[in-house]
């Protein structure tokens, strides 16, 4: 099955938690569809980054906004991405 990306992301975040994440877990977190499940959050972020994710963790945030926490594969610094995204 292939998945819309454009649908499944949204947005990622840049606060201070996922700075944190990002330098110590090699993690991003993203805003993503509500509709979205683990797999397909999983296939948009390899599709779209062309790296391994190695975990997805979601979380419904209290504003009613789905977010997902993305762990990469030790090979691909989650810093690289986010400097590609302009976060840094």
């Amino acid at each position: 099955m292939s998945i819309d990306t454009s649908a499944v992301i949204k947005h990622p975040l840049s606060t201070e938690k996922s700075i944190r994440l990002m330098e110590t877990q090699n993690t991003l977190i993203f805003a993503v569809n509500m509709r979205a499940n683990k797999q397909d959050i999983k296939q948009a972020m390899e599709q779209v980054f062309k790296a391994k994710v190695e975990r997805v963790n979601t979380y419904i945030h209290k504003k009613g906004e789905k977010r997902a926490y993305v762990t990469f594969a030790p090979e691909t610094p989650a810093i690289d991405i986010a400097t590609n995204l302009g976060l840094l």
